[in-house]
């Protein structure tokens, strides 16, 4: 179960590949900044997440009106996660959790996905400017979408 509303976020730093080449991308970097939407999904390249990354890049300029950055994680290399940007015009941060260490650190880390190994469970949190985790949901399959009307009322909230 993903951690809980209240909870320190757990800071992390992470690759994400850009023209430019990979860049580290930290939740601290936000800390008195701006809140942060951490978004996990499973994998690239599959069609759930594809929408879903879609449908929050179409979308990214309500996120920027409420002060806030999104970041999305998953397993997947950062040069994975870059080919799979540029073929869907994903326009969203993605950062590579490829160890798996932020997925088990916000307790959203799945054992085994459809056989082929552990990977992130599609979850949200909203971490304010402080870090605290102010929303949390971990969705009850990975083929389901987070509540991201919730996420953005938290946001409007936190403004």
């Amino acid at each position: 179960m993903a951690l809980s509303v209240g909870s320190k976020a757990p800071d992390f730093t992470l690759k994400s590949k850009t023209a430019n080449g990979l860049r580290d991308i930290s939740l601290s970097a936000n800390s008195g900044k701006k809140n942060t939407v951490l978004l996990f999904f499973p994998l690239a390249f599959t069609g759930v997440c594809t929408a879903e990354m879609c449908d929050v890049s179409a979308g990214l300029a309500s996120y920027s009106e409420l002060d806030a950055e999104v970041i999305a994680v998953s397993v997947d290399s950062p040069f994975a996660q870059e080919a799979w940007a540029l073929k869907e015009k994903i326009g969203i941060t993605l950062a590579s959790d490829l160890n798996k260490t932020t997925a088990k650190n916000y307790d959203v880390l799945l054992d085994d996905l459809a056989g082929i190994g552990s990977a992130s469970a599609r979850a949200a949190f909203v971490i304010d400017k402080s870090g605290v985790i102010q929303y949390a949901e971990q969705t009850p399959t990975p083929k389901d979408l987070p509540n991201f009307e919730a996420v953005k009322a938290k946001l409007a909230e936190l403004r």
